[in-house]
């Protein structure tokens, strides 16, 4: 395995959520441009509390459109 592909900083960056659930887009866009002027190289997504399991195809979909 090439080592040199995994180098920098890695975030699993929680995905915030409204009190319906549903995702709290602005929150979720402040945490990612935080990262982004940190120079963070590599962010995560719903990699943290559960939300991959709990999520549906459409909003695991919507929020990888918002983080990229």
């Amino acid at each position: 395995m090439n080592m040199e592909k995994f180098r920098g900083t890695a975030v699993a960056l929680v995905t915030p959520f409204n009190d319906d659930f549903s995702i709290d887009e602005e929150k979720l866009k402040q945490l990612v441009e935080r990262q982004i002027q940190e120079g963070t190289d590599v962010i995560l997504a719903a990699g943290t509390t559960g939300e991959a399991a709990t999520l549906s195809m459409e909003e695991h979909e919507h929020l990888m459109e918002l983080i990229c």
